[in-house]
């Protein structure tokens, strides 16, 4: 990756060399400059100068001398693992197996190990310490702690007590150093970033985590600013400034340091968590602050944006915690389970007590890290029903964009705070249109006991989707872009809401999605091809009168816009290796396309016979783009 960013080509030893070499009890760390040359038509250094010199760590770690034993892989818990292929003399084919990654826990001798057996909680031998970079700034110390003890109810659920903490840095003890692999560590980094990560290293022989080093970017915050200020401004009153407390900050740090300790006790995201609960408890306030507004901290579900200010719900159920799928899986990585003669007859009995513990509670799904289609399981969206969440996300937004003037004014007429809470309010709006835009041709993946492994998305989710599109998109957002925003931003406000609808419609036009609608409509209850032409239709095309001009503008470009896609697929350019979106330029979709091709130009004659002026030159050139398709769809190539 950084070879073609950098565009790197021979290495340079006469400008490369070893910068230091240090070594600690279990491990030594040598950083090297290296030098490259650099085609010239890289972007960075090595444009001016044909070379780039980049800084290097290399880390080597003593590892155990004896492996702890493997936990095998399930794929309804989440955890990062590694493979390995076994070869044994009773195969008739190699299997691949993959074990997960975790700290070793195990009780201190026999007698806590009977303990364990009886159901008390023990401490460990060994437990989990992290230490915070002493460069850290005082005020936010306590907050990224609390988020590392937060994980301490889990582990006990796993048997452990006082398994997980975090300490400061000790001033007195002059022998320890952060570069140390004995110690991991919460690392501050002052830059302009806005991020954080939790990595950690493990033996590749068996999973077992050896150290971790979570870091923060100073300018994590002014992401959470955003965050917390677009999603629950209107539902808590110190949101309402683009400057939070110190209270606010450190709680919404804490929230950042327990996700990322996550990560480095083996969990990886759970984009499924918060599909289990359903959008009206999202506003019960006694509900969800009792359960939490997701199952998972390792769900990016961030805050709870469907609640809405007549609900009353405090920063308890606002707020994301270490919840009920959080505790399952570290119970289910870390109990200490001596009983197994091996690692493959602790999978099976695992796989049995797994499969029953699902089949009861359905809040602990893990459905996987929003990459696959399950729309389910997606990045940045709240409940069992996209539309309704993101329908109450806007209701919230629409509120934030009539106090911005308000909650972000600055002195001296600077508006930098209100462009920045404004676009980021613009992306949230741009968030809930893309969680309910992937139902349409929805898949459900399951891993859920009693479930089929592969299901269409119903009918009604997609005619949900479809109706949402049409009334949140298609309809002009005018309520997005007040003069108060676009006059100080200079926004050309048709240009700008046609490009977006232009993009969701391509989306929704595309031949991959008709495609895949076409051919999932034989399954039972899924949403029928023509029924999705129609109700695509419907979202689209309708009279321009009773509208003001700029919803008119922005209608006539989105009905040029989607005859333009109906020309893209029944006439499509022709290559040499088609994709699956190619596909439906051979198949019935094409005879189903002309009827509607039909529909849309019957549309334009009524209404061309209705109307005058520019909406008049309007439909008669749509009338005209609709014979030329037709001409070149008989056309011999």
């Amino acid at each position: 990756m950084a070879k073609k960013r950098f565009g790197l080509g021979m290495m340079l030893p006469s400008m490369s060399y070893i910068e230091s070499i240090k070594t600690s009890p279990i491990n030594t760390e040598v950083r090297t400059v290296k030098t490259w040359t650099s085609t010239q038509n890289n972007t960075y250094a090595g444009y001016e100068t044909g070379k780039v010199t980049i800084g290097l760590n290399v880390s080597f770690i003593l590892l155990p001398k004896i492996p702890m034993q493997r936990r095998l892989f399930d794929p309804r818990v989440g955890y990062f693992s590694d493979s390995f292929v076994q070869f044994s003399d009773f195969q008739q084919r190699v299997e691949k197996k993959r074990f997960i990654t975790r700290w070793r826990l195990e009780p201190k001798d026999s007698v806590d190990a009977e303990k364990m057996k009886r159901g008390e909680l023990v401490e460990p031998k060994k437990p989990i310490i992290y230490y915070v970079d002493p460069a850290t700034p005082k005020r936010w110390r306590p907050y990224l702690i609390a988020g590392v003890n937060d994980w301490a109810k889990a582990f006990e659920k796993a048997g452990f007590k006082n398994a997980i903490m975090a300490k400061e840095w000790p001033d007195t003890d002059s022998t320890m150093s952060m570069e140390d692999a004995r110690y991991s560590c919460i690392r501050y980094l002052a830059s302009p970033i806005e991020n954080a990560y939790g990595p950690q290293v493990h033996d590749p022989r068996s999973g077992e985590i050896l150290e971790s080093h979570i870091c923060w970017y100073h300018n994590v915050m002014n992401l959470l600013t955003k965050w917390y200020f677009t999603q629950c401004a209107p539902l808590d009153k110190r949101a309402q400034t683009a400057h939070m407390d110190d209270k606010l900050m450190g709680e919404l740090i804490r929230f950042v340091s327990s996700h990322e300790v996550g990560h480095t006790l083996g969990l990886r995201h759970n984009m499924g968590a918060s599909h289990a609960t359903p959008v009206e408890k999202l506003r019960d306030k006694k509900w969800v602050e009792e359960h939490g507004h997701t199952a998972s901290i390792m769900d990016y579900a961030r805050f709870n944006y469907v609640a809405q200010p007549e609900d009353g719900i405090s920063e308890r159920g606002l707020f994301p915690r270490v919840n009920d799928y959080d505790k399952w899986a570290i119970r289910w990585g870390y109990q200490y389970r001596p009983e197994f003669k091996d690692e493959m007859d602790e999978k099976e009995k695992l796989m049995t007590e797994t499969t029953a513990i699902l089949a009861k509670n359905p809040r602990l799904w893990f459905g996987g890290e929003g990459k696959n289609e399950d729309p389910r399981a997606q990045t940045e969206d709240l409940g069992d029903d996209n539309v309704k969440a993101s329908d109450y996300g806007i209701k919230n937004l629409k509120r934030i964009v009539a106090k911005l003037p308000e909650w972000t004014r600055q002195p001296n007429d600077q508006y930098e705070d209100r462009m920045e809470m404004w676009r980021s309010v613009v992306g949230q709006y741009g968030r809930y249109t893309n969680h309910v835009l992937k139902n349409i041709g929805g898949r459900y993946i399951n891993n859920m006991p009693g479930q089929k492994p592969y299901e269409v998305a119903p009918a009604k989710k997609g005619r949900d989707a479809v109706d949402y599109i049409g009334r949140q998109v298609f309809e002009a957002p005018l309520w997005l872009y007040p003069s108060s925003m676009t006059d100080i931003a200079g926004t050309d406000l048709v240009d700008e809401i046609s490009t977006y609808q232009d993009r969701i419609l391509k989306v929704m036009m595309n031949g991959t999605i008709m495609d895949k609608i076409y051919k999932d409509q034989r399954e039972a209850g899924a949403y029928q091809f023509k029924d999705y032409l129609n109700d695509l239709f419907h979202s689209v095309w309708k009279p321009l009168t009773g509208l003001n001009d700029m919803q008119v503008r922005t209608r006539r470009l989105l009905e040029r816009n989607y005859v333009d896609q109906l020309n893209s697929l029944l006439n499509p350019v022709q290559k040499d290796k088609p994709t699956v979106a190619d596909r439906a330029s051979n198949s019935d979709i094409m005879l189903y396309l002309m009827q509607h091709l039909d529909t849309v130009e019957q549309f334009c004659k009524a209404q061309a016979a209705q109307s005058e002026g520019i909406n008049l030159l309007h439909y008669n050139d749509l009338l005209r783009q609709i014979k030329l398709i037709r001409e070149r769809r008989v056309t011999v190539k």
